[in-house]
């Protein structure tokens, strides 16, 4: 379809996390009726490869530290080489170069190219910049709307952002359930196979990047008190990151290096979640998890931290377990008592399941950016 209109998705770059999974869902859900091209401020990254081989645009926009003018100028070249009509920015230095480079366009460009800013997750501590909120007033436009993945990084960009209210919606993330394996004892069996890990022996999954605000440090805190209680179960990680070495060494300094598995990065995490029995996140902060939200598709029951939209997805004590942010000791403790109860593991994860199809699915999240982009474009 040659006259579909063009999108750029503008991004940090094309890891496998979830802003960016999730850019890459709409752009392959939503092909026909628009053409996706991706702008990466800072690489291309394995899902940028991954992109390319399926045939999309990939540029490069080799943002240098600091403030770069030449990004800026870089974003004005590809939406003039491209004949991009609209720039979807996912999480703030983003929008702010989408903007910026924006504001280098003749006048009659810039009035007719929109920008779509989406914000993911927050820093953890979130503080008020002045700055930020005084460069917001010029950075946002009077045709440019704003989304947010979850509630409470809505209230995030009006208390600490100045954004108004009426101009924020809430999209929640969303994903497709047909996508997810429930674990019958088939699929249970491969999975298990694949972990190198046998039938019987309790199993908890985390998947998430080795990154300081998903605080693996503290999930093995947890697992070593859950260790203690039952010798026989092991941790999962999948997911790789720059702490991996020094968390490697805590499990060893821990005492519980044998009953940790650091699987790295896997190609098919949603194949590998029947294999689990209880599905972990110790996060400092979230915005609306994917993690979780396989986990749930696939039937799990969840034990997470309660920080973020992690409230909005899993229903404390109905479709799994929450616990304060870097509390070893309440972490341990739910997953104890979920690795002895079979029944109430399957209670919580058929109600997780039945939560996301009500409430969390692609097509939910798909609708409401059609919706945007249909009346942006005009």
């Amino acid at each position: 379809m040659p006259d579909r209109p063009v999108i750029a998705h503008v991004l940090h770059r094309l890891d496998f996390a979830g802003a960016e999974v999730l850019a890459a869902q709409i752009a392959r859900g939503m092909g026909d009726r628009y053409r996706f091209v991706f702008l990466v401020l800072d690489g291309v990254g394995a899902l940028g490869e991954q992109l390319r081989g399926e045939g999309f645009e990939v540029v490069e926009l080799g943002r240098r530290p600091g403030v770069d003018r030449a990004a800026m100028r870089a974003v004005r070249s590809a939406v003039r080489e491209h004949d991009i009509r609209l720039l979807h920015a996912h999480q703030y230095t983003p929008f702010f170069y989408a903007s910026a480079g924006r504001g280098v366009l003749p006048i009659a460009m810039r009035k007719r190219l929109p920008i779509l800013f989406t914000e993911h997750g927050r820093h953890t501590p979130d503080r008020r910049s002045m700055k930020r909120v005084l460069a917001n007033k010029l950075l946002l436009a009077k045709h440019d709307r704003v989304t947010a993945v979850s509630g409470f990084i809505r209230q995030a960009l009006i208390d600490n952002e100045s954004i108004p209210a009426g101009r924020i919606e809430t999209i929640h993330n969303g994903i497709a359930p047909r996508d997810c394996v429930v674990g019958d004892k088939t699929h249970r069996s491969d999975a298990r196979a694949k972990l190198g890990i046998d039938a019987q022996t309790p199993v908890v999954v985390q998947a998430a990047r080795f990154h300081p605000v998903k605080d693996h440090a503290t999930a093995l805190r947890a697992w070593r008190r859950v260790h203690a209680e039952l010798p026989s179960a092991r941790l999962v990680l999948l997911g790789d990151g720059p702490l991996r070495g020094e968390l490697e060494a805590l499990a060893a300094e821990l005492g519980i290096a044998g009953t940790v598995r650091f699987m790295g990065r896997v190609p098919d995490v949603r194949g590998l979640l029947p294999g689990a029995d209880v599905a972990l996140l110790s996060s400092l902060s979230e915005g609306l998890s994917v993690t979780l939200l396989e986990a749930m598709a696939a039937g799990l029951p969840v034990v997470a931290t309660g920080v973020g939209g992690n409230p909005e997805l899993v229903a404390d004590g109905v479709t799994g377990l929450l616990a304060p942010r870097e509390d070893p000791a309440a972490l341990a403790a739910h997953l104890a008592a979920l690795l002895t109860d079979a029944p109430r593991r399957a209670t919580l994860g058929a109600a997780g399941r039945s939560r996301l199809l009500k409430h969390f699915t692609a097509e939910q999240m798909h609708a409401g950016y059609a919706r945007h982009y249909a009346a942006m474009l005009g």
